[in-house]
């Protein structure tokens, strides 16, 4: 079963998978948010026009490995979808969030992770600028790559006039794999926008 997480939560992954676990993968999904216009998508369409279809949304999920020093090693986005050592693949742009389920998929082999590296923030932005006022639906979660048990969820209400957001992060402690879903708003059209509101979270 699932964890759903709060805000600020922090929890182990391994004990949540209730064993070690190395191959993850991070999901995310949206949907574009139904006006009270429109239930089929036209007066969003009009307004808030994307590029693929006129009625849809890019959000770009993004990983941004990070060293004790909160020095980042790497990132791993739209433009660069596996980290140099190979540890981490991103499965590639989806420039609409139609369709069921995880809509950006991000693979992390975490056994693979070099040592230096004791945290990865994950983002989300919305590269075609319109605010998460026009999302709903959006979640981001964990599932154990080896059986395809999803470990952990955190549903992401937040909508409001943010273009980005600050998701989780995963990270060593102790020895093993921690969670923390951070759920902060940003605003930014790529992860670069946002190093100066992710480094605190590193």
């Amino acid at each position: 079963m699932a964890v759903s997480l709060q805000k600020g939560q922090k929890i182990s992954l391994s004990k949540e998978a209730g064993g070690d676990l190395t191959q993850v993968k991070l999901g995310l999904g949206w949907d574009v948010a139904q006006g009270p216009q429109d239930k089929k998508g036209g007066f969003l369409g009009k307004l808030f026009g994307g590029g693929s279809g006129g009625d849809s949304i890019d959000l770009d999920a993004s990983c941004i490995m990070f060293d004790n020093n909160k020095q980042a090693i790497d990132a791993i986005w739209f433009s660069q979808l596996k980290s140099k050592d190979g540890s981490i693949v991103h499965t590639g742009d989806n420039r609409t969030g139609d369709g069921d389920g995880d809509d950006e998929v991000i693979n992390v082999d975490l056994s693979r992770i070099p040592a230096n590296v004791v945290s990865l923030v994950f983002t989300v932005n919305s590269f075609t600028g319109q605010t998460f006022e026009t999302v709903e639906n959006a979640f981001c979660r964990i599932v154990n790559a080896n059986n395809n048990q999803e470990v952990a969820r955190y549903n992401l209400s937040a909508q409001g006039g943010h273009t980005a957001m600050i998701m989780a992060k995963v990270y060593r402690h102790n020895n093993e794999w921690k969670m923390h879903a951070i759920g902060e708003t940003a605003s930014g059209r790529t992860f670069h926008d946002l190093m100066p509101a992710i480094t605190p979270h590193a």
